[in-house]
């Protein structure tokens, strides 16, 4: 039976927390000044690159929330100075936008969010800025995976959510937050 719309957007809000974690994870093992080194990029390093996705993260989710908090988000645009700091925030914003896509109905999806732009008010429909918010992640975390190949560390495979191959390594990890399969794909 194919997802409903809904579900789909829930699966990427699980497949952006489990590829945020693997990420986040992979970056613990490297030393801090591997983390923070210069490197090419968008940002100019891994810590850049992974705050930026924090903070992006921090603002959205607060306007899918209903919040203001507006361009307060970036007013510190490296608030996590350590992997392990980050791993930690980014793991709590990742449960907010889960709870979010969980609480979601079809009806939800062309409701319209306000955002707070500081001089202005963005208007933007709901399934609009979970494809943004999802996209952006995406986009980011690939670059950060890139810089990561760069170091001693290796970078985590990010592209397997769905693979049957990946299923019992998916179990293992999906135990550490407490969902399976089913949390994911049956609702």
């Amino acid at each position: 039976m194919p997802a409903s719309l809904v579900g789909t957007y829930r699966a990427m809000a699980y497949n952006n927390a489990w590829a945020n974690h693997r990420l986040l994870t992979a970056s613990l093992a490297l030393t801090q000044e591997d983390f923070v080194a210069r490197r090419t990029g968008f940002f100019p390093s891994i810590a850049q690159t992974l705050n930026h996705i924090l903070i992006v993260d921090w603002f959205y989710v607060d306007g899918l929330e209903g919040g203001w908090l507006g361009p307060d988000a970036w007013a510190d645009p490296m608030p996590c100075a350590t992997a392990q700091h980050l791993k930690r925030e980014q793991a709590a914003v990742d449960a907010r936008l889960i709870a979010h896509c969980d609480a979601l109905t079809e009806m939800d999806l062309d409701t319209v969010v306000r955002l707070n732009r500081g001089t202005r008010m963005q208007t933007e429909r709901r399934d609009r800025l979970l494809l943004h918010l999802f996209r952006h992640q995406i986009h980011h975390r690939g670059q950060a995976h890139a810089m990561l190949s760069a170091t001693s560390t290796k970078p985590p495979q990010l592209d397997e959510f769905f693979s049957a191959a990946e299923a019992p390594l998916r179990a293992a990890e999906f135990s550490e937050f407490g969902w399976t399969e089913a949390t994911v794909w049956e609702r």
